[in-house]
């Protein structure tokens, strides 16, 4: 059940991306550029999440546990540390210089071009690379 559950909490993520545009790397580029030709809609769509999630983020904060039961482990919002502000830069970079994110990211493959390629093996990449150097 949780798998099923995963899969189509995937497909309305992914169905939500292709709807909004935010696969289309014109779109996200043309949201990072500020001072030329901005287009807003990321802002929205970024906002249409956040309303989405903030009552369920707010209810597993209280409960601890998911509708299902399972335990849900939070994090400490207060603390930076150099792991989370050199994973945001990287993140920031790769975002602003290819104009794709991860979840886009993984929809695109589905165009075959090598640059959905590449960026997702660099982002396998970048995650098993992650996992080596975190200490266990």
């Amino acid at each position: 059940m949780t798998a099923i559950v995963a899969f189509l909490a995937g497909a309305l993520f992914g169905c939500g991306l292709l709807l909004s545009g935010m696969t289309n790397p014109a779109n996200v580029m043309a949201f990072l550029d500020v001072t030329g030709d901005w287009r807003p809609a990321l802002a929205f769509t970024m906002a249409a999440a956040v309303a989405v999630a903030l009552p369920a983020y707010a209810l597993t904060r209280n409960h601890g546990t998911s509708l299902r039961g399972h335990a849900i482990r939070t994090i400490d919002g207060t603390r930076l540390d150099s792991s989370l502000l050199l994973g945001s830069a990287i993140f920031g970079v790769g975002w602003g210089l290819s104009g794709i994110c991860p979840g886009p990211g993984l929809i695109l493959l589905s165009s075959r071009t090598l640059k959905a390629f590449v960026f997702v093996g660099g982002l396998v990449a970048g995650v098993f690379a992650a996992n080596a150097v975190r200490p266990k």
